[in-house]
C-alpha cells in the first residue's frame, strides 16, 4: 500500500515571483484576535534530504570498488544513462517545496554521491541550472565510493565552513563507512548547522547491524553537543537517510530526539518524521512494509515559536505520483534506477523529505 501524498501543512498561498524578486511572502495565516481575524504574514524557507541511490559517473576510481557502475558491468551503466540519472534527480529537486517558495529549496542534503565531479554535473542540469547550487563535498573512505553532500541556493544561504567527521568502529579494523558532513552558514539571517549523514546499512540483518548504527547514533549526537555547546540558541539540523525509523532506539536515545515538541528541551531534537512514521507514511518500501528512513531533525530553537528567527512549521514526504513504480509487485514503492541489475530508468529507491521553517514578517 503507497503512502498518502503527505501534506503536513495546511496549503500555502504561492506568490509567483521571480528570482532575485523575492520580497514578499508566500504564507498567510489566519490568527484570532478579539472578535476579529487579522492576517499575520509568514516568510518561509525549505530544505531538504535525498538519497539518490547511487549516483556514479561511467569513470573507473581505482581507489574505489565502483566497478559495478562502469560500462561493461552487469548493470550496463553509460553515458546515456548517466544523463538520464542527472535529469532525473535535477527534475525531482527543482519541484521540491515550491508550492512553499518559488525558488524551492534554500538546501539540500544528499547521500549516495560518487564524487564531486557528478555533483557538478548535477547542478548544471537543465532543471535547476538557474538557480545556481553551489557544492560542499568531501570524499570519504566508504568501499563503494558514495559519500554525503551539500547543495545550496548563495542568495538565501551563506556557507561560513565545512568539514567531515569519521565514524569508527574500534571493534572491527576493517570497517569504512560514510562520513557525517557538518557544514555551517547563515540561512537567510540566522546561523544555521547542518550535519548530513548516511548511517550503516541494515546488512546482514537489522539485529546484526545495529550496533554500527548506534555508533553513528552517538558520533552524531557529539558533533551536535559541539555545536550546542556554544549555547542553547544554536540552530542545529540534523538529516540523512539513517537506517533506522524515528523510533528506534538510535534515533531516540542515543542521538537524543522526540516526536513531541513540547519535550525538545534541554538539547534533545525534535524529529517531525515520528508523526507521519506512526501513520504509516514512509520514504521507502521493503517486503510490504513502509520505512522513514530519510529524516531531518531540528535542535529545540529551531521549534520554539516566538522571536524574529525561522522556526518550524511544517514537513513533507516528497513522494509525487511520477516518483511511484506505477504498476506490478512493486506498485506504489519508489520508482528506482535498477531492481539488482536490471535498470528500471526510474528515479531512487527514496522519497525525498523536506521541511518549512517560517518567521513573521518584519514590521507586521
Amino acid at each position: 500500500m503507497a503512502p498518502a501524498n503527505l501534506r503536513a501543512f495546511p496549503t500555502p498561498m504561492p506568490i509567483p515571483h521571480p528570482r532575485h524578486a523575492w520580497t514578499s511572502v508566500c504564507l498567510v495565516l489566519a490568527m484570532a484576535a478579539s472578535a476579529q481575524t487579522k492576517e499575520q504574514r509568514f516568510e518561509p524557507v525549505c530544505f531538504g534530504f535525498y538519497n539518490v541511490e547511487n549516483l556514479y559517473d561511467t569513470i573507473d576510481s581505482p581507489d574505489t570498488d565502483d566497478h559495478e557502475f562502469l560500462p561493461g558491468a552487469a548493470k550496463q551503466w553509460n553515458t546515456a544513462r548517466y544523463a538520464r540519472k542527472l535529469d532525473h534527480m535535477a527534475r525531482v529537486i527543482a519541484e521540491m517545496a515550491t508550492d512553499v517558495h518559488p525558488d524551492g529549496l534554500a538546501c539540500l542534503g544528499l547521500s549516495e554521491i560518487e564524487n564531486r565531479s557528478v555533483l557538478e554535473d548535477l547542478v548544471k542540469a537543465e532543471a535547476i541550472r538557474g538557480r545556481g547550487y553551489r557544492i560542499v563535498h568531501h570524499d570519504g573512505p566508504d568501499r563503494r565510493g558514495v559519500d554525503c553532500a551539500f547543495l545550496y541556493d548563495p542568495e538565501r544561504f551563506t556557507l561560513l565552513g565545512s568539514r567531515s567527521y569519521r565514524l569508527n568502529d574500534p571493534t572491527d579494523g576493517t570497517f569504512r563507512s560514510r562520513d557525517q558532513l557538518l557544514v555551517s552558514g547563515v540561512l537567510m539571517g540566522d546561523t544555521t548547522h547542518f550535519v548530513v549523514a548516511h548511517w550503516p546499512s541494515r546488512r546482514g540483518g537489522e539485529k546484526a547491524s545495529r550496533p554500527k548504527r548506534m555508533l553513528a547514533a552517538e558520533l552524531g549526537r557529539h558533533i551536535t553537543d559541539s555545536l550546542l555547546a556554544r549555547g542553547p540558541a544554536a540552530r542545529v539540523v540534523y538529516m540523512g537517510d539513517l537506517n533506522d525509523d524515528p523510533i528506534d532506539a538510535s534515533v531516540e536515545r542515543s542521538l537524543r530526539s522526540t516526536g513531541d515538541k513540547a519535550l525538545a528541551v534541554d538539547g534533545r531534537f525534535f524529529n517531525p518524521m515520528v508523526a507521519s512514521f506512526r501513520k504509516g507514511i514512509g520514504s521507502l518500501a521493503w517486503q510490504d512494509s513502509w520505512n522513514l528512513f530519510d529524516q531531518v531533525l531540528l535542535s529545540p530553537a529551531m521549534v520554539a515559536g516566538g522571536g524574529t528567527g525561522f522556526h518550524y512549521y511544517g514537513m513533507r514526504v516528497f513522494n509525487e505520483p511520477y516518483l511511484r513504480q506505477k504498476d506490478g509487485n512493486f506498485a506504489g514503492y519508489p520508482f528506482r534506477t535498477f531492481v539488482g541489475d536490471q535498470y528500471a530508468a526510474g528515479y531512487s529507491d527514496h522519497f525525498p523529505v523536506y521541511v518549512i521553517l517560517v518567521r513573521p514578517v518584519a514590521g507586521e
